[in-house]
């Protein structure tokens, strides 16, 4: 923001490298699970380890919990004044 981007510029900046982390593993982790679902039937319990609403169900949580972990530290720094956090 000191050097001139505004606060749309900031948060967009954020979510969006927080979000590409969260695509990758995401996807690696459904890759993963879904590679070991042999072992993960012996941990479940009336779910089958290739369920669909599971692997959303999941998915929807995690993405929910990134947006969220990306988007409250940027609003903080995206009110915060350039100029203040320059003289401190």
């Amino acid at each position: 923001m000191a050097l001139g981007a505004d606060a749309a510029n900031l948060l967009r900046l954020v979510l969006s490298r927080g979000l590409r982390l969260t695509a990758a593993g995401v996807l690696f982790g459904a890759i993963a699970a879904l590679a070991l679902t042999k072992l993960l039937a012996t941990l479940l319990y009336n779910v089958s380890p290739h369920d669909p609403w599971v692997f959303a169900s999941a998915l929807a949580v995690m993405t929910i919990t990134a947006i969220a972990a990306c988007l409250l530290p940027a609003w903080r720094a995206a009110r915060t004044d350039p100029a203040r956090v320059l003289r401190d």
